[in-house]
């Protein structure tokens, strides 16, 4: 599979089909492990955030963190390039810090088409608290700026951020299950207006946070120049 920014296309396509059913259960077998190790990580970060352990325990954790992670060599990915296992750009990006289930900073938020938009659901732990009790102001940003953007490719016209138009109404609770909404609510040329807004699920009516946004779909010389080699079909 192409996977690089920069690497050139592949010379040919497989067409032994007992092949591509074993590269198929090959990337599902990865899928499932990087999501069981993202999953570990998150449980990691926040028994790391919350306990109360004495220094002696904390030096003996991280001595063992220390030996594990060493156990993660070969090859390592590039910067400019897509993982393997994600379906890129329109698609699942496992490492996203949002959405992605090998992602140990992530919710993360499982995100769900409706009539007129999308809406995701997550809860945030106390790894993402800002004043206590309740999340950073950051995170309600990035999560409406995620959402915001998927829903600008849900609609078919993909875009980059421009600008987004934060309003904190109320703090947003850790621990709590929340429902974050976006919409695309018109378009001019290239640019595509979306509105977002964060409650919890057991008061969708009483805003938290609520955001507008400003996205631009780019030409092709900006894609061209942002993502150099990105083949349209991996």
């Amino acid at each position: 599979m192409h996977t690089s920014l920069t690497d050139p296309p592949p010379t040919g396509t497989a067409t032994d089909p007992t092949r591509a059913t074993a590269e198929e259960e090959e990337l599902e077998d990865q899928k499932a492990a990087i999501t069981r190790l993202g999953h570990e990580l998150r449980a990691l970060v926040e028994a790391t955030v919350r306990t109360a352990a004495s220094p002696d325990t904390l030096h003996r954790v991280a001595d063992g963190v220390r030996a594990i992670t060493s156990q993660l060599t070969g090859r390592r990915r590039s910067r400019a390039e897509i993982p393997e296992v994600d379906e890129f750009p329109t698609g699942t990006r496992i490492y996203s810090p949002v959405t992605g289930a090998g992602s140990p900073l992530a919710p993360p938020v499982q995100v769900t088409p409706t009539a007129d938009g999308l809406v995701g659901h997550c809860t945030l732990g106390i790894a993402h608290e800002g004043p206590p009790g309740y999340g950073h102001g950051g995170m309600s940003a990035m999560l409406l700026d995620e959402l915001m953007g998927r829903a600008c490719a849900a609609a078919g016209t993909p875009g980059l951020t421009v600008s987004l138009q934060m309003r904190y109404h109320r703090p947003v609770p850790l621990e709590t299950p929340l429902r974050i909404l976006a919409r695309v609510t018109g378009t001019d040329d290239r640019k595509i207006f979306v509105s977002g807004s964060i409650t919890t699920q057991t008061d969708p009516d009483a805003n938290l946070v609520t955001a507008d946004g400003v996205f631009i779909a780019p030409d092709l010389h900006r894609t061209r120049t942002l993502f150099p080699g990105l083949q349209a079909e991996r």
